[in-house]
């Protein structure tokens, strides 16, 4: 038996603000070849998750702490809708339908979630980045996430800010 404990997202988000991408997992599963692929994720509020979908596995997360906000997009990055998940919220958990263009926006710091998927984990497969959206390290991050916290159902991404 694994037992998860509470303090686990304690050392997690510790671990995910000396972070450079401001987030850390922790494993569940016991290799990427699982056929269920499990795992605890902890961010903090400006970490990054590129938009990006998921071929042909949906996804299904878990807040355990803090709350996000979850975006969903059309092929070209308009905005399709804007969801709140977590404390405070109605919604506790989200599941993303396979192909969905999406991303997590951490509202707070050591904001924590389980996330399950169906593997085995392939990197070369497991997630589309979208080619609408800057590229972790970008110099447009900042400008794109302002964006991002804000953006409402039908507006489109903003162009990268020149160099």
């Amino acid at each position: 038996m694994k037992l998860l404990p509470r303090a686990l997202l304690d050392e997690l988000a510790a671990t995910a603000a000396a972070s450079a991408r401001g987030r850390a997992h922790h494993n569940i599963h016991a290799t990427a070849d699982d056929l269920v692929q499990r795992f605890i994720v902890v961010a903090q509020r400006d970490s990054y998750f590129r938009p990006h979908r998921h071929g042909a596995r949906a996804e299904l997360a878990l807040v355990l702490r803090g709350t996000l906000q979850i975006v969903t997009f059309d092929e070209h990055g308009w905005v399709s809708a804007r969801h709140e998940v977590g404390e405070g919220t109605a919604n506790m958990a989200y599941e993303t339908p396979p192909a969905t263009w999406h991303t997590v926006i951490p509202a707070v710091n050591g904001a924590a979630f389980l996330e399950i998927k169906q593997g085995p984990y392939d990197p070369a497969t497991t997630s589309e980045f979208a080619a609408w959206a800057p590229s972790e390290g970008a110099p447009s991050v900042a400008h794109f996430q302002q964006w991002l916290r804000s953006a409402r159902a039908g507006e489109a991404p903003p162009r990268a800010e020149p160099a």
